[in-house]
């Protein structure tokens, strides 16, 4: 394939801005479109010296925009205030599930209480136990698949 020319930044703008701006518009909401235009365009503005070609600009104006509003959407904060729960100080999760866990290795015991009972994923559990993620997933699936063997 042919490459085809860099068009200068301030061209790509004016060719792509209002199209943009109304695609953010639909995305992103009135409120939100603003911004987003402007963090749209100073993110290819960054990233315009780096482009290897001139083909699929606009789509890759828009694959910025959608990032964008995805970005935007992630950090907006719940508008309802979402009520206190009352805190339950039960026994920690090891000791709920001691009555389980308490014959298993003791890396299994502690792959299976921080995934199960914590509820952390595998990179944590790897982190904690001083380990891959792949040693503390096998560690967790082997501490269950015990666990069941001993309640069937």
């Amino acid at each position: 394939m042919n490459a085809v020319a860099i068009p200068p930044f301030e061209r790509f703008y004016e060719e792509y801005r209002d199209e943009i701006y109304g695609y953010l518009r639909k995305l992103a909401g009135r409120d939100a479109a603003d911004d987003a235009f402007q963090e749209t365009f100073l993110r290819a503005l960054r990233g315009y010296p780096n482009l290897q070609h001139g083909r699929h600009l606009r789509a890759w104006a828009y694959r910025i925009a959608t990032r964008v509003a995805i970005d935007e959407r992630r950090r907006r904060r719940p508008t309802v205030e979402i009520p206190e729960l009352p805190a339950d100080d039960g026994r920690p999760a090891y000791a709920e599930l001691d009555h389980l866990t308490g014959d298993l290795p003791a890396t299994e015991r502690a792959a299976v209480v921080l995934r199960y009972g914590y509820d952390l994923d595998y990179a944590d559990i790897a982190t904690a136990l001083g380990s891959t993620e792949a040693a503390a997933r096998q560690a967790a699936s082997s501490g269950v698949r015990r666990l069941r063997r001993r309640m069937t």
